[in-house]
């Protein structure tokens, strides 16, 4: 049986090595439902606290915004190895980021500017593909739980301009509330 041959998402004559921000979502195998605890939809919590997705927003929340994802064992590591990132790419940055039952959001921006700096070692730096980026960021996980969660490859949108970036942060600001009009949404 001979295997079907898989489309190319990636955009021709595109250097996902060089400077830009790159709006990113990660689907689990199956749609499996797996990153949040017992799938749980937000729950309240103090209106005073922020909702739990990755950096901070500009703009308090709203009231009826005021809720909070409680994340599995495996969510919670997800939620490290984004955090990371920059640890392991000084030149990678998290900017934004939301966990969602089946599949994550994440905004990464890469800044090229300052590769020609010297690491530590005294090797110079090469900046990463963000292929090579979601790569190891899957691969830490999976490490981390034993197996692998993850659907093969990654969907990105290059972010050109500060509009598009905006869209894609407040379409990650909003996503959890959203949820059960979410194309990726499925019940258990």
């Amino acid at each position: 049986m001979e295997r079907p041959v898989r489309k190319d998402i990636r955009l021709d004559n595109y250097d996902y090595s060089h400077n830009g921000a790159y709006f990113i979502t990660i689907c689990t195998k199956n749609k499996m439902c797996i990153f949040w605890d017992k799938n749980d939809k937000y729950k309240p919590i103090a209106d005073n606290q922020p909702p739990i997705v990755g950096a901070h927003s500009v703009r308090p929340p709203k009231a009826n915004q005021s809720k909070k994802i409680h994340l599995s064992e495996i969510g919670r590591i997800i939620k490290i190895g984004l955090q990371n990132i920059n640890n392991y790419y000084p030149m990678v940055y998290v900017d934004k980021f939301v966990i969602m039952p089946n599949h994550i959001h994440v905004i990464i921006r890469i800044e090229t500017d300052n590769l020609l700096s010297v690491v530590g070692n005294g090797r110079t730096m090469c900046a990463p593909t963000l292929s090579m980026i979601i790569k190891n960021f899957k691969e830490f996980v999976t490490k981390q739980i034993g197996f692998s969660v993850w659907q093969k490859s990654f969907y990105d949108r290059i972010l050109r301009n500060e509009w598009e970036y905006r869209n894609a942060w407040q379409y990650i600001e909003n996503n959890p509330i959203n949820w059960e009009n979410d194309e990726l949404f499925c019940k258990e």
